[in-house]
């Protein structure tokens, strides 16, 4: 296939596989105007599939860089109400939500950190409600990804500005199983995927024990935890893929059981910065110690944006061999780099990672172990070194990864 025929295999895979649109629902594409050609394809696609209305919502990172630059202070402690209204409205509306990244990884390299955080802040207090319904799967949700200039020089600077931007067209419909038949890959997939799955949740594990050459971590687990694999389903018992790719099993360690330091294997782009080679250590679950060499004040500023986000919300097992890691390539997106790599998610917990999760209240979230926090951002921790050793409710002891990848 040439590359626009693979393109155009993307877009429906983002509809039929991601967002899974059913006929008279609603959708919404969240995308960067540098993806507007993309965003279009996916409109089509979401109007074959017989959805009521497809709404686009664009971006300009240039834009946002020149309000980071020059508006007042205030202006930062700020968001819209009536912009949280239009979200939380089409989820209760049982619409689905599309972004499509395509962000410049050094965006805001030159931009006040304090200004990022405290818009991080006022953001992810109002948008809240509209979290609850895709951290639950409510609502159904996908992020896929497209190119940008900026975007693709960074990632391979050695190449010219239309080669690095096709070789990462390229990379990503790659990654994201974009074959002659892609539906049928994703499903073949999401069934390898479950399987992997059905068996630690057999296991019962009471803690999971992380050991590299640098990283030495116990994550205890709550009582009655699910693993997930990468596909969700809504309420009406549709599949969705909320990430596109995904290499990912998932759970939820306990928020007060978690203890040691774990080292950084990727780099990590929040807010339009990069975060690079840091470590954290806990205690009783929450963060008491970190570094980083790039990116410490930005570091600072993601761990300090609630009380939640002293603590972790997700483990996920991600081989190192995969087709991500294969390609030896560091995208500096969470959505790529996380699945190359097993990962831990600073803030908010996924409640359905718990059994009933998804029909509790948030006052009964704290006694179940489940994390509650504005924010949700995966780091990566996963390397060929790492092996991780699941111990059972008697003490007996399982080998989950050895040496970065499934001993299972």
């Amino acid at each position: 296939m040439n590359l626009d025929s693979r393109i155009e295999k993307f877009a429906e895979l983002a509809i039929k596989t991601g967002v899974n649109i059913q006929p008279g629902e609603t959708l919404l594409i969240r995308a960067d105007i540098n993806s507007h050609l993309f965003a279009r394809k996916c409109q089509v696609e979401a109007y074959k599939a017989g959805a009521k209305h497809v709404y686009i919502e664009y971006s300009d990172e240039v834009a946002a860089h020149n309000k980071y630059l020059l508006a007042p202070e205030e202006s930062f402690n700020e968001y819209p109400q009536w912009q949280a209204d239009k979200y939380t409205q089409i989820a209760k509306e049982g619409g689905a939500f599309l972004s499509i990244i395509s962000s410049d990884p050094d965006l805001l390299k030159d931009v006040d950190p304090d200004r990022v955080g405290n818009f991080q802040k006022a953001s992810g207090k109002l948008l809240k409600e509209w979290r609850s319904y895709t951290l639950s799967n409510k609502a159904k949700w996908s992020i896929v990804a497209a190119p940008s200039p900026e975007w693709a020089k960074r990632v391979y600077p050695e190449l010219s500005q239309e080669d690095a931007f096709n070789k990462l067209w390229e990379s990503i419909l790659d990654c994201s199983r974009v074959t002659e038949d892609p539906i049928a890959a994703w499903e073949e997939h999401n069934k390898n995927l479950s399987e992997k799955t059905k068996i630690l949740n057999e296991m019962n594990f009471k803690e999971l024990r992380y050991k590299s050459s640098k990283t030495d971590l116990v994550i205890g687990l709550p009582e009655k935890h699910n693993w997930i694999s990468g596909a969700s389903f809504d309420p009406k018992g549709n599949l969705f893929n909320p990430n596109i790719p995904t290499e990912e099993v998932y759970g939820m360690p306990h928020k007060y059981k978690v203890d040691g330091i774990v080292y950084s294997t990727k780099p990590l782009v929040y807010a339009g910065c990069i975060i690079d080679n840091f470590w954290l250590k806990l205690e009783g679950g929450k963060i008491v110690d970190y570094d980083a060499e790039v990116g410490k004040e930005t570091l600072r500023l993601l761990i300090e944006t609630d009380e939640g986000s002293l603590r972790f919300g997700e483990v996920a097992l991600v081989p190192y061999d995969s087709p991500i890691s294969n390609t030896n390539t560091v995208f500096y997106t969470t959505l790529f780099d996380e699945n190359a790599s097993c990962h831990f998610a600073i803030g908010a917990a996924y409640p359905s990672s718990v059994s009933d999760g998804n029909t509790l209240s948030e006052e009964d979230y704290d006694s179940r172990g489940i994390n509650t926090s504005i924010t949700h951002v995966d780091f990566m921790v996963g390397d060929s070194d790492l092996d991780i050793i699941g111990i059972k409710q008697n003490g007996e002891e399982f080998q989950v990864f050895k040496n970065g990848n499934w001993a299972f």
